[in-house]
C-alpha cells in the first residue's frame, strides 16, 4: 500500500510530507501524523508473517511443555499473545500456560507485562527501560550456567542476546512466533526510496529495526544505498521509535533520533518539534516566511507551493538577500535543461502561490533576490 494523503492547512507538521515504512499499526501512525497536519507516504517495508501453522513454533511449544525451562523471557504482546493464541489451536494452550505458570517469568516492557497477565499468569520482573540490555544483565548477575531460558522472539533474531546466554553456559530455546518477510508488493518501497533520495519527504518513520534492515537492503539492491545514506545523514530526518530500532542505520553510519519514551505518541511529539526547528524562518518584504517541505508558511498561513517552486525558493533561501542567476536557479530545477525560460514560468508560479509577489525580487540582467528587510540584510550579509 502507498498513499499520499494530506491533512490541510493546520498543526505542527502542515507543509512537512513524513514517511511511514511500518507494516504493523501504520494505520495508528499514519493517523496521528495526519492530524498535525502532515502528508504521510505509507510503503511497508515488509511483512508480519504469523507462524500458527509452522512447525519450528509448534515444535518450540512442545519442548517447552515437555521440558519445562527454568526463565521464560517474553519479549512483545504481539508476539506472546500470538504464541498462547497458536497454542490454543493446537490444544496445547492450557499445559503451555501451566508449565509458563511455574517458572520465573521475565517480560520487556509494560505492554508485554500486559499480555502476561491478560493470560492469566504474572511476570517475575520487568525492566521499566523496556531494554533487552536489561534482561540480559539481570540474567547473567542471577548466573545462567546450566539454566534453560526459552526466549519468545517477535520476527527477528535476537544474536547478541542468545550468544550471551550461551557463552554463560545457558541451554536457550527459541520460540519464533513471527517471522518478517519482504512485502509481497516491493512497488510502494521503490517509490518511496525514490522520494527520499529526491529529499521529497522531510522525515522517514521506522518502528522496526527489521523495517530499518529490510529499506536499506532494497536500497543497496538498486544501487541507491549511497544516495539513501547521504539524504538521511542530511536532509532527511531518520526518527526511530527507540534505539533498537535504530541499529541498522547506526551501524551505516546514519545518526537518528528516538523519543524518551519508545511510543508512537512520542514519536509523532518528537517530528512536531524537530521538523518546523529545521526549517528556514525569514523576515521578507514585512512578512514571516518559513520554508518548510513542500509549502511555505506565510505569516502563519499554509502556501502549497509546486516542487519547482520550492527548488527555487531554497535556491534563493541560502543565500538571503543575495541576486541569484538565473543559470544557477536553472540548475536548482528539476529536469529543466537548458531554457532559461523554464525559470520565467516557475518563478511566476511560485509568486502566484506564495499570495505576495513582492517577496521575490528581479533584479534586471541578473537573477533573483529574497526582498529581505532592511534590518535582516546586515544579518544576512556575510552570509
Amino acid at each position: 500500500m502507498y498513499d499520499t494523503q494530506q491533512q490541510p492547512d493546520q498543526g505542527p507538521l502542515a507543509g512537512f510530507t513524513v514517511g511511514v515504512t511500518a507494516a504493523r499499526r501504520a494505520d495508528e501512525l499514519g493517523a496521528l501524523l495526519q492530524r498535525r497536519g502532515a502528508t504521510v507516504l505509507h510503503a511497508p517495508a515488509l511483512r508480519i508473517v504469523p507462524l500458527a501453522d509452522d512447525g519450528e513454533l509448534l515444535a518450540a511449544t512442545k519442548e517447552i511443555i515437555d521440558h519445562v525451562p527454568d526463565v521464560v523471557v517474553a519479549t512483545t504482546a504481539i508476539g506472546f499473545r500470538g504464541w498462547i493464541e497458536a497454542a490454543d489451536g493446537w490444544g496445547l494452550g492450557e499445559p503451555l500456560l501451566g508449565r509458563l505458570g511455574g517458572v520465573e517469568l521475565l517480560a520487556r516492557g509494560p505492554k508485554v507485562k500486559g499480555a502476561v497477565r491478560a493470560a492469566g499468569l504474572t511476570e517475575e520482573w520487568s525492566p521499566s527501560s523496556e531494554s533487552m540490555a536489561e534482561v540480559l544483565d539481570r540474567l547473567l548477575e542471577e548466573g545462567v550456567d546450566g539454566r534453560r531460558i526459552a526466549v519468545q522472539l517477535h520476527g527477528e533474531p535476537l544474536p547478541g542476546f542468545v550468544e550471551a546466554l550461551r557463552a554463560g553456559g545457558a541451554e536457550v530455546v527459541l520460540v519464533p512466533v513471527y517471522r518478517w518477510m519482504p512485502p509481497e508488493d516491493i512497488g510502494p518501497v521503490d517509490r518511496l526510496l525514490d522520494s527520499v533520495v529526491a529529499r521529497q519527504v522531510d522525515a522517514l518513520t521506522f518502528t522496526s529495526a527489521p523495517a530499518a534492515a529490510s529499506l536499506l537492503s532494497r536500497a543497496e539492491e538498486r544501487g541507491l544505498l549511497g544516495e539513501l545514506l547521504a539524504a538521511l545523514g542530511h536532509d532527511v530526518l531518520p526518527a526511530c521509535v527507540g534505539p533498537v530500532t535504530a541499529l541498522p542505520l547506526q551501524a551505516r553510519g546514519v545518526d537518528t533520533v528516538a523519543p524518551e519514551r519508545f511510543r508512537l505518541g512520542p514519536l509523532v511529539q518528537l517530528l512536531c518539534q524537530e521538523l518546523p526547528g529545521r526549517a528556514r524562518a525569514l523576515p521578507i518584504a514585512g512578512h514571516r516566511v518559513e520554508i518548510r517541505g513542500h509549502a511555505v508558511l506565510v505569516d502563519g498561513e499554509l502556501k502549497p507551493v509546486p516542487p519547482a517552486g520550492m527548488s527555487l525558493l531554497r535556491a534563493l533561501s541560502r543565500r538571503p538577500g543575495w541576486v541569484v542567476a538565473r543559470a544557477e536557479q536553472l540548475r536548482a530545477l528539476p529536469g529543466a535543461g537548458r531554457d532559461e525560460h523554464a525559470v520565467e514560468t516557475a518563478m511566476a508560479r511560485l509568486r502566484t502561490a506564495l499570495g505576495a509577489p513582492k517577496l521575490i525580487q528581479t533584479v534586471v540582467k541578473r537573477g533573483y533576490r529574497l526582498a529581505l528587510d532592511p534590518a535582516a540584510d546586515a544579518k544576512y550579509a556575510d552570509a
